[in-house]
């Protein structure tokens, strides 16, 4: 048994004050790939809700990796400005400040969700996007171009570089986002990779772009600050990646500074049958900590106090986290230590009334 929701955890020099980390969540409304005064709001009332990681959301490591034009990205020293405010506020609440480093791939030139999502052409004010094999996610995307490998080179190198931004601005700790079917994950899997040259077909060039990206990455980032990748443990279709492949392609990134694996599934098909239901991913972050030895965290459809400690305390992962809960509930580790009988996360000052007093009978 391990302790519960509430006990801190270190990892390399970075201390987190509870398990409880807001999963990266695209809010669509970037400017020109930088955050706005809504995410300043959206990610530092998280921190000052008692999280210990607030990780901002997919963040384009060049333009042509952006899903829409309202996605973040750090491909350039003129957008830093607004994400060392981000990391400055997070972590003077006692968060940790991460980041997420993310490539659309295939999936990129699409609309906002809320004006439909939909592809769009460059006519429409879209890109070209780029993929491993010139296969489109579904009939209405656009075929992408495949990538040659001095493309590819280019990538990785623009990983490494945001990395060193990412670091300039002050976070702490990155993400690699290897999952939901984007430009990592499609050279990962045999659906979206077709390749013929040491980037496709068996299982060690597939993964050789993740293995790359990885080792520019960590090269970019100090020794002392942790790195996770986010991966789609399955691809929930026949033919498709398996949670044995993520066992086996976790204990290679393990060797090459991978901390923490965080487990989430599916994207890469449309075709994909999920079977969702309250921490329906769990067992893949249960099965890579067992079987490969490495931290997990578990993350979809965690919403219960109970159900998150539990996860904890049974070494089915080593954090838990949370997305759709965080935007129902910004204070959810607040709420959650007190339906557990936990210590509190530390509340602001400006906020203290409102727990010691229950009543609400608190100076005006």
């Amino acid at each position: 048994m391990s302790d519960g929701l509430f006990a801190p955890l270190q990892i390399r020099k970075i201390h987190l004050r509870n398990r409880v980390a807001v999963s990266p969540m695209c809010q669509y409304c970037g400017r020109d790939g930088m955050p706005t005064e809504w995410h300043f709001v959206h990610l530092g009332s998280r921190a000052v809700g008692g999280a210990g990681i607030v990780m901002v959301e997919a963040t384009a490591v060049e333009q042509r990796g952006q899903i829409s034009h309202g996605d973040l990205g750090l491909w350039r020293d003129g957008q830093m400005e607004p994400y060392e405010r981000i990391a400055r506020f997070i972590k003077s609440q006692g968060a940790v400040a991460a980041l997420q480093l993310a490539h659309a791939g295939r999936k990129a030139s699409t609309d906002v969700p809320w004006r439909g999502g939909k592809p769009l052409s460059i006519e429409e004010g879209g890109w070209q996007p780029v993929a491993p094999s010139p296969i489109a996610f579904t009939p209405q995307h656009a075929t992408p171009h495949e990538l040659s490998q001095s493309e590819i080179r280019d990538i990785t190198t623009a990983y490494a570089r945001t990395a060193q931004r990412a670091l300039a601005a002050g976070f702490e700790l990155l993400e690699i986002h290897g999952a939901h079917g984007y430009l990592i994950n499609e050279f990962l899997s045999p659906l979206s990779n077709h390749r013929k040259d040491g980037y496709g077909g068996s299982f060690e060039n597939r993964t050789r772009f993740a293995r790359e990206v990885i080792q520019a990455v960590r090269s970019a980032w100090p020794e002392d600050l942790p790195l996770f990748l986010r991966i789609s443990a399955t691809d929930w279709i026949d033919g498709g990646w398996t949670i044995n492949d993520s066992v086996e392609l976790t204990r290679i990134v393990k060797t090459l500074g991978v901390d923490l694996i965080d487990c989430s599934s599916g994207g890469t098909s449309p075709a994909q049958q999920i079977p969702v239901g309250p921490g329906f991913q769990v067992s893949f972050a249960e099965q890579i900590r067992r079987e490969a030895s490495i931290p997990t965290g578990a993350v979809g459809l965690i919403t219960d106090p109970k159900q998150a400690d539990e996860i904890i305390r049974t070494g089915k992962a080593d954090i838990v986290l949370l997305a759709r809960e965080f935007l129902r509930d910004a204070y959810w580790p607040i709420h959650a230590a007190i339906a557990l009988g936990a210590e509190l996360p530390a509340i602001p000052p400006q906020y203290a009334r409102a727990y010691s007093d229950p009543a609400g009978r608190g100076s005006r």
